[in-house]
């Protein structure tokens, strides 16, 4: 292994435990974003679950340069501020929605939801956005999910296509995410969680974290998503604080 490689990746690839195996969290890394027409660094970290463990950085890399990671989901959290020791900071735990965080889709909130919660996060100077990779469709995969599109364009909502396709209403986790914010910031240093979703909460509030508030997230409504909405609210228990009438 080259010695200036090694001399660069260098205490920028961390072991974070995890119950499923060994978390490999590796950032911080510079990252300016285009935000509304203006240029914000982020600080961008992504991190991977493997099975096993390796102690030196050189086995990790000859380890993961002999798998095939364009085949596998890999997280990431954007950072933005000094959320490591600010007394207040906000966090958005943002599951993957390829269409409408990459194509624009209007079906669903997704893409909308990404970008209010980055810009939330620089107006209060500190905060972390977690893009989760293996929650798309809640939990259920792209593939999978485009089978349930297809379904509720005959009429099905977003709960009942998923159950009759055999999966739950939502088989998204949170562990590894609350593990990595758990290495990124103290455990005593409380959070405000960007979400209206209740299992997000009960999620961080059940590994022992510190949520001192929530911020509601409702916007873009449009005659596309409008039923997707209602469902999220009326059979998900989305909270509807900030939610805009119908």
């Amino acid at each position: 292994m080259n010695e200036k490689v090694i001399s660069i990746l260098e205490g920028k690839i961390r072991h974070v435990d995890s119950e499923d195996g060994e978390i490999y969290l590796v950032g911080p890394i510079k990252l300016p974003v285009n935000l509304e027409d203006e240029t914000v660094i982020f600080h961008w970290y992504c991190w991977l679950l493997c099975k096993e463990e390796a102690d030196k950085l050189e086995d990790i890399i000859d380890k993961l340069s002999g798998a095939n990671l364009a085949e596998m989901q890999q997280s990431s959290v954007l950072v933005y501020g000094d959320f490591e020791h600010a007394d207040e900071a906000f966090i958005r735990m943002h599951s993957i929605c390829h269409t409408g965080d990459i194509f624009g889709s209007k079906r669903c909130d997704c893409g909308y939801q990404l970008h209010q919660s980055m810009k939330m996060i620089v107006a209060h100077e500190a905060g972390a956005l977690f893009y989760l990779a293996n929650h798309e469709g809640r939990g259920i995969g792209l593939f999978s999910k485009a089978m349930a599109y297809l379904l509720q364009e005959q009429g099905y909502d977003t709960v009942e296509a998923n159950l009759n396709l055999g999966f739950v209403d939502d088989a998204r986790n949170y562990s590894d995410a609350i593990r990595v914010l758990r290495s990124l910031r103290p455990k005593n240093k409380p959070v405000t969680l960007i979400t209206n979703n209740p299992r997000k909460l009960d999620a961080l509030r059940s590994a022992g974290l510190d949520v001192a508030d929530r911020i509601p997230l409702w916007g873009d409504v449009s005659e596309y998503n409008e039923k997707y909405l209602q469902t999220k609210i009326n059979r998900s228990g989305h909270l509807v604080s900030g939610c805009p009438e119908q």
